[in-house]
């Protein structure tokens, strides 16, 4: 079967709230893995230190990266590989990203690229950070260069406007529900401008972005066991129906359908992206995710084609 690791490690205190968590990854399987990411109020960094993962997502060719970085998205994506992965994650806020990375963070949205590709502030190229990584024998001391490193990063990149560090941090308390004219209003900007700050800083319009973090909450709740109309009420969408079709837009399944893929015995072995967020589905050879048009014979699961995961629909509107 093989061994699956994760050592989850806290960033040096300096790095708050700006880096959200470290996670080291060591997997050996007997066999490849597919796991449907949705999307998260988060960006990604993987520093791997071997082998590629192969990144689909709905309107874009596959790419197959060992190093990856991934902006905030309004859909899923389909991660595979081979069975053996190691490496660390790194999950930032955008408004980080948007420093450490050295680029307008839309360049980013729903997509997938190698940080080798990324310009950044000066300092240890990403690329090379990931091989000095790797030459070291343990976690603590991994840990320990990856806080070094991106402080310097930080500290050398372009600074992020407090205004909207501060609108992230009212939208992030109120789980999307707070209103995009009264967020302009709360940091002293028009719609229009905080519409273009957050496009250059955190990715996605303020509207799309409200949308991620309610589906956060939305999947929490559900996964804590509150029902759909409960789910719709507390969460601010207008209704259950609103709620099921905002839950498929931008996960590919239904809020049903989700609940059932993280109740099946292959869920137990996954590890989410997240502490405490239900942000993943695991999929295997023969019983994927159980949102395909076209059933299995004999099996309520099915795996729909990397080409048919649902697209980008309202993450222009936000």
């Amino acid at each position: 079967m093989g061994a699956v690791s994760t050592v989850p490690a806290r960033p040096h205190p300096a790095l708050r709230p700006g880096v959200i968590s470290y996670r080291g990854i060591r997997m050996a399987l007997d066999r490849p893995r597919r796991r449907l990411e949705t999307p998260i109020g988060a960006a990604t960094l993987l520093l791997g230190f071997e082998a590629p993962v192969r990144i689909t997502r709905a309107g874009r060719p596959p790419v197959s990266l060992v190093c990856v970085v991934n902006g905030l998205t309004t859909a899923p994506a389909l991660g595979e590989h081979e069975g053996r992965i190691s490496g660390i994650e790194v999950l930032l806020t955008p408004w980080a990203a948007f420093t450490l990375f050295g680029t307008p963070q839309h360049e980013l949205t729903n997509r997938s690229l190698d940080p080798g590709e990324l310009n950044g502030p000066s300092g240890v190229p990403l690329g090379e950070l990931a091989a000095a990584l790797a030459a070291l024998p343990r976690w603590p001391e991994r840990f320990a260069l990856l806080d070094r490193v991106l402080l310097e990063r930080l500290r050398a990149g372009t600074p992020v406007s407090e205004r909207v560090v501060h609108a992230w941090s009212l939208l992030g308390r109120s789980a999307g529900r707070l209103p995009v004219p009264r967020l302009a209003e709360e940091v002293g900007w028009s719609v229009r401008h905080l519409e273009n700050r957050f496009r250059e800083q955190i990715g996605l319009p303020p509207k799309a972005a409200a949308r991620v973090l309610r589906l956060q909450r939305a999947r929490r709740l559900l996964t804590a066991g509150h029902g759909q109309a409960e789910t719709a009420a507390l969460c601010g969408y207008y209704d259950q129906a609103h709620f099921s079709g905002e839950f498929k837009s931008m996960t590919g399944c239904t809020p049903r359908e989700f609940l059932a893929a993280r109740r099946l015995p292959a869920a137990a072995s996954a590890t989410d992206r997240m502490a405490g967020e239900p942000t993943s589905l695991l999929l295997t050879a023969d019983r994927g995710a159980p949102f395909s048009k076209t059933r299995r014979t004999g099996s309520r699961h099915a795996v729909r084609p990397a080409a048919e995961l649902p697209g980008e629909a309202g993450a222009s509107e936000g």
